[in-house]
Formats: structure tokens, C-alpha cells, sequence
């Protein structure tokens, strides 16, 4: 599975239903998101993670951020209440319509569509912070791992990054399942038991290859958060080189 693929699974959940793809909840399927509930799922997420960053010693500036892989942008639109300037990077471009037409923000939102394993299209040391949340597992490991190289590319010696990833799958069922079954046999369970429009490929990034992957960085904190019977959850907070 490449970048390409991805591009077309995330292409054709963007077009049939975008919110929920974003924040899958079984009782949302079919529209049942609503615009300002949508939204505010993305402030009761950002508020608190952005508080806890503070709490742990890290103050990056609060000039530009980076929302990295921001779907409908749910929290785009959060990140820009505390940022002067929010730029906000999706695969998909019917995501990225879809956030357009959401865009709260009075004009300090920047959408772009980025379909290279890189974030080329950004300067090194352009952002405070870059915030990513349940992305990175959706990508090739390999994928992902190049992209967590980049974060700590274009983050400002000072900066942070908050990156929220499954840790390990649980041993239950469904995370068993995960972690064992091939994934051919797992895509075709969603498309035809669960209707997904397309698969949501799942892995898991542990804490130790993220420190790895971040020259120059210091994972402050790694919480635990969001449950569910599938996976363990964990939002790292991460300061680059130059923090006091």
C-alpha cells in the first residue's frame, strides 16, 4: 500500500461522508454529524491538549501551526483560536472542500492539498507547533515514519509537536484481529461487514521509534487518552531543541 492508495481511500471517504470518516461514531453514519457539534468535538480536543502542553513547561510561540492531516478541519478550526496562522495539510481534496466550506476562522486558515511523502511545499523551522491526531496510523509505517521526520523539520528550534497515535493494540477481539489478521482480509471486513466507502488502514507507532524519529526532540509527556476496545492510545508532547 503507497501513498497513492491512500490518497484514493481518503479521496472516496472525503466524497461519500467526511465528518464521519474524520470522527467515526457508528450512530453518525449517514450526515448525522452536525456542522457546530463537528466543531466543537474539535475545541473540547485542542483546549485541554494545548493546556497540558503549557502545564508541562513547553510555551511555543503562537504565530503559525501546522494541522497535519486535517480531514474536514475539525481541528483546524480550534488551532485557530490560540494561532495567528493555521496551515492545515490533507490528501484528499474532498476534505479539503469540506473544510473550506467549514472554516470559521475569519480568514486565518490556510488549506493545502500535499500528495508527496514529504512536506516540501514548507521552509525548515516555519511552524511553533505541529499538531497531528489519529493520522499516522492511517499511512505505511514507512510513510509515517519519513513524515515524523519532517515535523521536526519545519518546527522552530523551541517548538513542540503534539502527535496523538495508537501505542499497541489492545488483546481483545477486535485489537487481536488488528495485530494478526492480514490486511487484505481486514479492508474487505470493513468494505463489506462495516460499509466503510473505503478501508482505514491501522498500525501502530511505538513511543520509542518516535524519540528516534525526532532529531533534536524531548518527549515531555505521553498520555493515554481515547480508549475503545481496540487500540492504546497515546498523545505525545514533544519539544524541539531550544526550549528553556
Amino acid at each position: 500500500m503507497g501513498l497513492e492508495q491512500v490518497r484514493r481511500d481518503w479521496t472516496r471517504l472525503g466524497s461519500a461522508e467526511p465528518l464521519w470518516a474524520v470522527c467515526v461514531d457508528p450512530g453518525k453514519r449517514g450526515g448525522g454529524w452536525d456542522d457546530d457539534e463537528f466543531l466543537a468535538s474539535g475545541r473540547a480536543e485542542i483546549d485541554p491538549a494545548l493546556a497540558r502542553l503549557e502545564e508541562l513547561g513547553a510555551r511555543p510561540g503562537r504565530g503559525r501551526v501546522l494541522d497535519f492531516g486535517c480531514g474536514a478541519g475539525r481541528l483546524s478550526n480550534a488551532l485557530a483560536a490560540h494561532f495567528d496562522r493555521v496551515d492545515g495539510v490533507d490528501i484528499s481534496a474532498p476534505m479539503l472542500a469540506e473544510a473550506r466550506r467549514l472554516d470559521r476562522s475569519g480568514g486565518r486558515i490556510t488549506f493545502h492539498l500535499n500528495a508527496r511523502p514529504d512536506l516540501s511545499l514548507f521552509e525548515d523551522d516555519s511552524f511553533d507547533l505541529v499538531y497531528t491526531d489519529l493520522v499516522l496510523q492511517h499511512l505505511p509505517p514507512e510513510l509515517a515514519e519519513g513524515y515524523l521526520r519532517e515535523f521536526a523539520r519545519v518546527v522552530r528550534p523551541g517548538g513542540a509537536l503534539v502527535l496523538g497515535v495508537p501505542e499497541s493494540e489492545r488483546r481483545t477481539f477486535k485489537g487481536l484481529v488488528f495485530r494478526y489478521a492480514p490486511w487484505p482480509l481486514v479492508a474487505l471486513a470493513q468494505r463489506v461487514l462495516l460499509r466503510y466507502p473505503a478501508p482505514m488502514r491501522m498500525h501502530t507507532l511505538a513511543t520509542e521509534r518516535i524519540a528516534a524519529l525526532v532529531p533534536g526532540g524531548r518527549i515531555l509527556a505521553s498520555d493515554e487518552y481515547w480508549g475503545g476496545d481496540h487500540w492504546r492510545h497515546l498523545r505525545h508532547y514533544v519539544v524541539l531543541e531550544g526550549t528553556s
